[in-house]
């Protein structure tokens, strides 16, 4: 097993209401999230792909959703639209729409998920 290259491995977004927070994103993200339990934690995997970066949902004791601090990004897909279309049907909030980035490096938009994290989308188109 190689040593993985990317400046982030590993990502968790905090919920409070579990089975609401997986249902949003597998809403927004229009694949399964499967849910699996880690002690007293409950995680919600989120990365469809193990050679690459992964993440997931967590819910447990100590874990708040935030608007502050670090920003996670979400890969969008060909076109960012697509998910972020689906986000307030599924109870969510557009904070910034489609925006281009500008020189070549696409597109990014924000939304506040059910539990009140802000989150990032990132595409090409």
């Amino acid at each position: 097993m190689s040593t993985p290259t990317n400046a982030l491995n590993w990502f968790e977004i905090h919920a409070l209401d579990f089975k609401r927070a997986q249902s949003f994103y597998a809403t927004v993200l229009g694949r399964p999230v499967e849910s699996m339990s880690m002690g007293p934690v409950t995680m919600g995997m989120l990365s469809s792909d193990q050679q690459g970066v992964g993440g997931a949902i967590v819910h447990g004791d100590g874990m708040a959703p935030s608007q502050q601090g670090t920003l996670v990004y979400l890969n969008g897909g060909d076109d960012l639209a697509v998910m972020l279309a689906r986000v307030e049907g599924a109870g969510g909030k557009i904070a910034v729409p489609k925006t281009e980035i500008g020189n070549g490096f696409g597109f990014f938009a924000h939304f506040i998920d059910t539990e009140g994290n802000k989150v990032g989308l990132h595409s090409m188109g």
